[in-house]
């Protein structure tokens, strides 16, 4: 009996790793319920999505929440009266851009692009909007996500504000590393690299080529490609550990961490 009950067991703990895998490949959708995620499969679609393409402007209806998949990554780009756009945070496959805890077509605050293509998982506002309401499960699932958004949005803050240029640099790019998943390269170039820092781009070309000369990276044309990861590290700021931090502490399991990938 004993027997037969442990293989039951070990039967459906399959079934619901096969019902995990199955969905798209964003770690917040798949650290649902299978009861949560089945409020939202009927409406969820998945589409390829070029890098640069605009999802939002700012003062747009929010009507379409946006998840990243695998590589793909998004990006929030604050316009300034000089023309620029400055980047404050990127979203992949931990979570979704766009109206993710509102409860209705809220105006975009920010400009939110697709920084690195790949697909992207999309569900209308008010199909997610009703599953919230069937489901305080749901519900708490999204604000705790917001929560972590938020973090990452005031440890963004203080990054810019007390750490060099250098440190920046060497966050910004493990931190696209461990949501794209590749543990060798990221697609981005130095126009890319100086936006996402605030500065020129001779600036950016300066701490890449001294990056360079020092044997942590090299770069090709359109990305860069990391030679010496742990040197890398050495370089950067912790801003990367304390939001992993609290999304460990607040959605465990979501975060994409190297030992996960591993796994």
């Amino acid at each position: 009996m004993w027997e037969e009950d442990r293989g039951f067991t070990m039967d459906a703990r399959i079934d619901k790793t096969s019902e995990v895998e199955s969905r798209p490949a964003n770690n917040l959708l798949r650290r649902l319920s299978q009861a949560d995620y089945a409020l939202l499969a009927p409406y969820v679609t998945v589409e390829d999505t070029a890098a640069n393409q605009l999802l939002y402007n700012p003062g747009d209806d929010v009507q379409v929440v946006h998840f990243p998949c695998g590589p793909a990554l998004a990006t929030f780009l604050v316009p300034n009266e000089d023309g620029r756009d400055v980047e404050t945070i990127l979203v992949g496959r931990e979570g979704a851009v766009g109206g993710i805890v509102s409860e209705g077509f809220l105006p975009a605050y920010t400009r939110i692009c697709v920084k690195f293509a790949g697909p992207f998982a999309r569900i209308h506002v008010a199909k997610l909007e009703a599953a919230k309401l069937r489901s305080a499960s749901l519900r708490n699932i999204f604000v705790r996500y917001a929560d972590c958004m938020l973090a990452q949005i005031f440890q963004s803050t203080a990054c810019n504000a007390i750490h060099s240029i250098e440190q920046r640099t060497a966050k910004w790019i493990l931190a696209a590393m461990e949501r794209t998943g590749d543990a060798s390269s990221v697609p981005l170039t130095h126009e890319q690299l100086a936006t996402l820092l605030g500065v020129g781009r001779s600036y950016a070309s300066r701490v890449l080529q001294s990056f360079k000369a020092e044997g942590v990276l090299d770069t090709r044309r359109g990305s860069i490609l990391v030679r010496n990861r742990d040197g890398l590290k050495l370089r950067a700021c912790l801003c990367n550990d304390a939001v992993k931090m609290h999304f460990e502490e607040v959605l465990r399991g979501v975060y994409p961490t190297e030992e996960r990938e591993a796994e």
